[in-house]
């Protein structure tokens, strides 16, 4: 990094529209700030660092040469945004990246105008952005008269999604006018290729390139119809042996690059270039970055610094939690390892996350039964469904909130289909520092109203392992088990998971005035719930369901006959769990006696970013919520902090 010698650049700047006057080098000074105060920042909240660290030239680059906000700049999937962030006002802020009531750790609408399109999962940057230039042109059919430019910046693993190529089919016909930068730090440039590279990419950007180009292609349509086609296969052939750019060109995108996306000479007169060309039709800028560039410990190992905790700016040691029991991913991981051996047929699938589901232990072990499609949430449904007609037993390792993206599939190739495929659903429930766009909240809903499908939460790590080993064996179609983000809660782990009855839930604790009846890891705040109530003289049956489909009936009929409440609890949105014992209670009658039904549930809003201790107590889904929530139904004092004093006495 920059040692900082020069005349600062950051500290004079009053808003965006003050980088524009800026000359080269100053700019050099503003990134080399940027960098050092993002790394500072990061060191402090954790966070999104080698992504970041990555586009700060391009970051400098895009806000100096466009006028934004005017003109939309959107950052596909955000969590590279944090050097944009500096510059549009959100310096002095930064500290709170990620922290409750703090800054998101992407784009966000609600936060800043410099944000017009909120991201958090990846590969919608094209689609938001054809949007914005087709409203742009609409406007000016009425007389607007707006030049305002749409930037999408996109990464390339981001390219790997379906929905990618079908914004660009669909610009390349749109001929509205927007701008895609290619953010691509997998590839490498030696630096005689990237000179020559930056000077053709300055070159077919121009707009006199543009309009001799334009030019020869109206004279070749003069020509006889064999040597027009000749001339356009040469030129074809010409840009795509330099450039690679030819399956853009043939989707309609005029492709520049790639450039070398550090080097502001590169970067400026190319972004200018097509800043100022005022054609029709999209383009498609290849820039070539390096994640975590200009700080070393990240550039040695990119992918350890893609999220991280905090950690030191000067070693780049990062903070190690202090942990008593394995986290939900390892035991995953450990169980996955495990039943790989005992079965060739078991194979894995991700979709660009083998490291964050787990899965690298069962890569490195059995790489012919694993695959990575790349970020595609729907193929990769689709094709475990393909494998499980064929005998073999794919378990898909998607998170929560990601495999939103597939419901179609799941549906129609997998569920219609009876298909034994088997889905492992990490960061159930909140996440935590993510945010909004990460909680796993919705799967118990969407799940619970698929026919025919087997869906599981476990309470603890041990039910994890058994879970695991229930969804392998189970033959008859699809499976799901969801389970959280973080450790588990210390329980002892058995040799290997035994198969549970399908269906078939577990009581923990028996009572006769209140039923706690819980789904997931829940299961701890509903004993100690009965314990407060205890206190308060009420005895307590809990229940772990274990299961969301089937539903133990036998277990919800005994609970509801017995006891004057019945409170379910759950780690996700309404619609879920509760919801579908309310349908038996209701179906078999058990409501008409008198039965007083409370469902906890996550609230029905989108929860912010904050640690998870802090979001569940938010939502009102800890052990004080449960025995509030029973003695309300009672008619009792439900003093919450009353029942706090208890809970620090029992503590």
């Amino acid at each position: 990094m920059n040692p900082g010698l020069q005349t600062p650049v950051l500290d004079s700047l009053k808003s965006v529209a003050d980088m524009r006057v800026l000359d080269v080098d100053q700019l050099r000074v503003l990134c080399d700030e940027v960098r050092d105060e993002t790394v500072r920042n990061v060191a402090f909240t954790g966070g999104h660092l080698g992504s970041s660290l990555g586009v700060v030239e391009l970051t400098v680059a895009l806000h100096h040469v466009f006028n934004t906000p005017d003109d939309r700049l959107l950052w596909d999937v955000g969590h590279q945004c944090y050097p944009h962030k500096i510059l549009t006002g959100r310096r002095e802020r930064m500290r709170t990246l990620r922290q409750g009531g703090g800054l998101s750790g992407f784009t966000n609408r609600s936060e800043s105008e410099f944000d017009p399109f909120g991201a958090g999962h990846s590969s919608t940057s094209i689609s938001a952005g054809l949007g914005m230039a087709v409203a742009r042109d609409l406007a000016n059919l009425k007389g607007a008269g707006r030049t305002n430019n749409v930037i999408a910046v996109i990464g390339d693993g981001a390219m790997s999604a379906g929905m990618v190529f079908e914004a660009l089919n669909h610009a390349g016909s749109q001929h509205s006018r927007m701008i895609i930068i290619l953010n691509d730090n997998d590839m490498s440039i030696a630096p005689p290729v990237g000179a020559m590279s930056a000077y053709l990419s300055r070159l077919i950007s121009s707009k006199s390139f543009r309009t001799v180009r334009d030019f020869a292609k109206q004279l070749s349509r003069k020509l006889p119809k064999a040597l027009e086609e000749a001339a356009r296969r040469a030129e074809e052939y010409a840009r795509g042996m330099v450039t690679g750019g030819t399956m853009f060109e043939e989707m309609g995108i005029y492709y520049v690059g790639p450039i070398d996306g550090h080097n502001l000479d590169h970067l400026l007169p190319v972004l200018k270039n097509i800043r100022d060309d005022e054609g029709t039709g999209a383009v498609l800028l290849h820039v070539v970055t390096q994640k975590g560039h200009g700080y070393e410990p990240a550039e040695r190992a990119d992918d350890k610094y893609h999220g991280v905790g905090r950690f030191d700016v000067i070693t780049g040691e990062q903070e190690k939690k202090s942990s008593n029991a394995p986290s939900y991913t390892h035991v995953f991981s450990d169980e996955m390892l495990h039943l790989g051996g005992e079965d060739d047929k078991l194979c894995a699938i991700t979709a660009a996350m083998p490291d964050g589901t787990g899965l690298c232990a069962f890569k490195n072990a059995y790489p012919e039964r694993f695959f990575d499609v790349g970020i595609a949430e729907q193929h990769a449904v689709t094709f475990a469904a393909g494998l499980a007609t064929e005998g073999y037993k794919p378990v898909c390792a998607i998170y929560s909130t990601f495999m939103q993206r597939a419901y179609d599939q799941l549906i129609h190739d997998v569920a219609l289909q009876g298909l034994p495929v088997r889905f492992a659903m990490d960061r159930a429930g909140v996440v935590g520092a993510d945010g909004a766009t990460h909680h796993g909240a919705f799967d118990l809903a969407y799940l619970g109203c698929v026919p025919g499908i087997v869906v599981m939460a476990p309470a603890d790590e041990a039910e994890l392992k058994h879970m695991m080993a229930t969804a392998v064996a189970y033959d008859e179609g699809p499976s799901a088990l969801r389970y959280p983000r973080g450790e588990g809660v210390g329980v002892e782990l058995p040799a290997k998971g035994s198969v549970l009855e399908i269906g078939r839930g577990r009581v923990l604790a028996e009572g006769s005035a209140v039923a706690v009846l819980t789904i997931g890891t829940r299961l701890a705040a509903g004993l100690e719930a009965a314990e407060l109530l205890a206190a308060r003289g009420l005895s307590t049956t809990v229940a772990d369901a274990r299961f969301v489909k089937p539903l133990d009936e036998a277990l919800v009929r005994r609970l509801a006959l017995n006891h004057e409440v019945l409170i379910t609890v759950e780690e996700g949105a309404s619609g879920g769990f509760g919801s579908q014992v309310l349908h038996f209670l209701a179906r078999e009658g058990l409501l008409d006696r008198g039965l007083k039904v409370r469902t906890l549930t996550l609230p029905d809003h989108f929860i912010e970013h904050d640690t998870q201790t802090q979001q569940l107590i938010n939502a009102g889904l800890t052990a004080r919520d449960i025995a509030a929530a029973a003695l309300t139904a009672l008619g009792k004092d439900a003093d919450k902090s009353a029942l706090a004093l208890a809970e620090s006495v029992r503590a």
